[in-house]
């Protein structure tokens, strides 16, 4: 097995290769790169390693951008620091993920779903059947910063205001409408439905309750626990039906109080 390390820091570097030597003593480190640029003129200067043990982040930049100047057709096994939430949906075909600090175990598995790949596929002439290259815009659209609502237009007495999203308290259903709330106390329809609210919405600054609330970290005055196992709002400005957190939420809720 024959394998390239793209990693920018020499320690990390040393240290992968140690552990490849202690999990896989017949694994073959042909080349150890630093950056984008070095790794563009290994790749293109000589033959395709079997495995690519890859960083995302680079001294130039993010890796991804090799994929854009040359043709990768090895298997690829990203090291990186990145949340292991935003990246669980990449362990498939060949794009794999390790985070850091890799573990021996953790790169034992990645190295035998590879030796899982070649068996299925084999060599079929130089064609890509995993699509490396399609796999990797997916990841790096998915580690890119989404860009959240950041205003609602909505109908006031016969006009049509814009309310900032970051003035909003709360949103939340009463069966037939949705509604949100400023901070100082206004109401308004909104056109849109819990669901849809949920892309448009911050996680790190709006939380969905339940099927019909989302409140802001910041409108939250008070916690209760409620029967049930779940918890009951306190919240700023009130609202005219109680804000619960059904059941199923409570644990995420409080993971996302204490951030």
């Amino acid at each position: 097995m024959k394998v390239l390390i793209i990693e920018d820091e020499e320690l990390a570097a040393k240290k992968l290769q140690k552990t490849l030597a202690a999990i896989e003593p017949a694994a073959e480190v042909v080349g150890v790169t630093d950056s984008i640029r070095s790794s563009v003129n290994w790749l293109e200067s000589n033959d395709s390693p079997d495995v690519i043990l890859m960083d995302i982040e680079l001294a130039d930049g993010q890796s991804f951008e090799i994929f854009d100047r040359t043709s990768i057709k090895s298997t690829v096994i990203f090291t990186t620091s990145y949340d292991e939430y935003a990246l669980k949906a990449f362990k498939v075909s060949s794009v794999d993920y390790l985070l850091k600090p890799i573990q021996k175990e953790d790169l034992r598995g990645a190295l035998e779903k590879f030796r899982g790949m070649k068996t299925l596929y084999g060599n079929m002439a130089g064609r890509d059947p995993l699509n490396v290259e399609g796999l990797v815009k997916q990841l790096q659209e998915k580690l890119q910063p989404k860009e959240y609502r950041k205003r609602f237009l909505v109908k006031h007495a016969q006009k049509l205001v814009s309310i900032e999203v970051n003035d909003i308290a709360y949103f939340y259903s009463d069966g037939r409408l949705n509604f949100f709330k400023t901070a100082d106390n206004k109401k308004f329809v909104v056109d849109y439905i819990m669901d849809e609210l949920e892309d448009m919405l911050d996680p790190e600054r709006y939380f969905r309750i339940s099927r019909s609330f989302y409140v802001s970290v910041d409108s939250i005055d008070q916690i209760h626990d409620y029967f049930g196992n779940r918890l009951i709002l306190q919240l700023n400005p009130s609202v005219d039906k109680e804000a619960i957190v059904s059941r199923e939420k409570v644990t995420d809720f409080k993971k996302w109080m204490g951030k």
